[in-house]
């Protein structure tokens, strides 16, 4: 029986443009504090082997104080570390893991077919593979696991997708490995811990949401490896979570509707918050973003309300005001998205405002 740590796709020294300049710097700093996380979480279970499935680093750059953070996190574990670079931290001769002078516990693959390293005083074999540049062909066709003892591989690539350019992996060809255990990195969410033939895999996800298609709580995976069995489990981490949240403002004032519907504990957090409902006027978003700011790490507001059905009571008026209610009517029917229905509600209400010599909103 193997102990392992699993985690992968840190995107470290990633750009996090949609944010302030002193939010990304922030979030890239908790970033290198979740190599902390990784490195305690294999001392407090006593992992033999912490295996890292590419996608360290966001690029095949990265700044100083992130590889020093990553070598001071791998020398605070006594397990040994297998790493495989991935399709943004691709293996080659200028790239991080080559200029690095890593601890004596880490390796790194640099080879695109698999190679392995037996470590008969853990009753194992860890086999890896390494991207050396952002595609990489199928790394496991043809492939079957000889090494003694349990076989465990480290690899990134993607599951699921014919032809994928980022190393192709097929569920027959899981299945045909020999191996015991398929550590695997680059899809981004938990995927469960699957079964292919007598062969286990996952993904972790990534360590750390940094938008809001990498929403709700991210981590690693912990657990035992050993023939014909494997008991991992999902170990959430400490980053800050990306979060939608959609709220109905029907009949409510917007403001109060959004901080009932917040969580405890949001403050951390990056949220998008999307209204939905009917409405005599659209929100004034800006205004709810400047009023909400300080509630979380950093809050968006999307209109996705309808108009009511008085809205457009007058379109059928032969007046000024129901030809422009005709005219906008017909813009709001052909629209394509809920957020151009929106745009064009906030048009309706602006001319309506100025039709009636009133303050919009």
């Amino acid at each position: 029986m193997v102990k392992i740590v699993h985690a992968a796709d840190l995107h470290l020294d990633s750009a996090f443009s949609a944010l302030t300049a002193e939010q990304a710097a922030m979030l890239r700093r908790e970033q290198r504090r979740i190599l902390e996380d990784i490195a305690a979480q294999a001392e407090r279970v006593s992992a033999d082997l912490l295996l890292l499935s590419g996608d360290l680093f966001d690029s095949d750059r990265c700044f100083g104080e992130t590889a020093d953070a990553l070598c001071r996190a791998f020398e605070q574990t006594r397990a040994r570390i297998f790493i495989s670079p991935g399709n943004h931290d691709w293996y080659g001769p200028r790239s991080p893991w080559a200029r690095m002078k890593l601890p004596e516990n880490v390796h790194v693959f640099t080879s695109p077919a698999p190679e392995k390293i037996e470590l008969p005083e853990l009753g194992c074999t860890v086999w890896g593979a390494a991207f050396l540049s952002d595609s990489a062909q199928p790394p496991l066709a043809s492939f079957h696991a000889d090494g003694g003892g349990v076989n465990i591989m480290v690899l990134h690539g993607e599951t699921g997708i014919p032809d994928s350019k980022y190393g192709c992996i097929s569920e027959s060809d899981i299945a045909a490995s020999g191996l015991d255990y398929l550590a695997l990195g680059h899809v981004h969410s938990f995927s469960g811990v699957r079964r292919a033939g007598e062969t286990f895999y996952a993904y972790p996800g990534c360590a750390m949401g940094r938008g809001f298609d990498e929403t709700g709580e991210k981590g690693l995976l912990w657990g035992t490896v050993e023939k014909g069995d494997c008991r991992l489990q999902f170990q959430p981490l400490s980053g800050r979570k990306y979060e939608i949240l959609t709220v109905d403002i029907t009949g409510r004032d917007a403001d109060e509707a959004v901080r009932a519907a917040l969580p405890e504990g949001c403050g951390r957090d990056i949220y998008r918050v999307i209204l939905r409902g009917e409405r005599d006027e659209a929100p004034d978003t800006a205004a709810l973003e400047s009023a909400l700011a300080g509630l979380c790490c950093r809050i968006e507001v999307r209109d996705e309300t309808r108009p009511r059905t008085e809205l457009w009571a007058a379109a059928g008026d032969n007046t000024l005001k129901g030809g422009f209610l005709r005219r906008m009517k017909a813009m709001y029917d052909a629209a394509g998205s809920e957020a151009e229905r929106g745009r064009v509600v906030r048009a309706v209400s602006y001319g309506l405002a100025a039709l009636e010599n009133r303050e919009e909103g």
